[in-house]
């Protein structure tokens, strides 16, 4: 008796699907011409922001630590960015209650663009100035901020002058952030009458808060 011959099939296959409740695509992150707010009455709202060669906004991972250190509450509180930017630790600052934040920056279309986020956000607590930050600091009276913010361009001599400055702004329970490209040591910060009292590395950037030295 004769067989019939018969040719085997491929077994059918069904597409994957995601599991209930997975995400379907990596959450969006922030592209190179925004910046983000974290945390307060703006969290999670995204602004446009200048690209320009040497600008660096702080990452959102070190300003997300900074304002843990500093804590999310920050009402009241008199603060001075001296050399802002896109901003972004003045509006942070802003964001989370703070009562007077001084946005300083040198750079006219910076300037420009800061005072389009100033009135986007409606941000009556957030005045921009043009000027140089040092100068700015110079010209504060002395003892009545609460946190300076200092992040000036890593390839420039302002780190030394701009916390000398800073330095006598401070109110007695006083912070100062600085970004650098090196950390600072204890024997440096004391012959400023200042001491370390957080510090993080985030790949090139050397995250530091500051206070007045015992």
């Amino acid at each position: 008796m004769s067989t019939k011959s018969t040719k085997s099939r491929p077994a059918k296959t069904t597409p994957a699907r995601p599991a209930t409740g997975a995400p379907t695509a990596p959450a969006a992150k922030v592209g190179a011409g925004e910046i983000r707010i974290i945390g307060g009455q703006w969290k999670r709202t995204r602004l446009k922001v200048a690209t320009q060669p040497g600008l660096r906004p702080t990452p959102d991972r070190v300003r997300e630590t900074l304002f843990n250190w500093l804590g999310q509450d920050l009402t009241g509180w008199r603060c001075l960015d001296a050399f802002a930017g896109t901003g972004a630790l003045g509006l942070e600052a802003a964001s989370r209650g703070a009562a007077a934040v001084r946005l300083v920056e040198q750079d006219a279309a910076l300037v420009a663009q800061l005072n389009t986020l100033q009135q986007r956000l409606e941000a009556a607590n957030v005045v921009v100035q043009r000027g140089d930050g040092i100068s700015a600091l110079r010209q504060t009276t002395p003892g009545t901020l609460d946190v300076v913010f200092l992040d000036p361009p890593f390839d420039s001599d302002l780190f030394l002058p701009a916390l000398q400055a800073a330095a006598a702004t401070l109110a007695p329970n006083g912070f100062i952030y600085l970004e650098a490209p090196q950390a600072w040591t204890d024997e440096q910060l004391s012959a400023l009458g200042l001491a370390q009292h957080r510090h993080l590395k985030a790949g090139a950037v050397h995250a530091h808060l500051l206070r007045r030295g015992s």
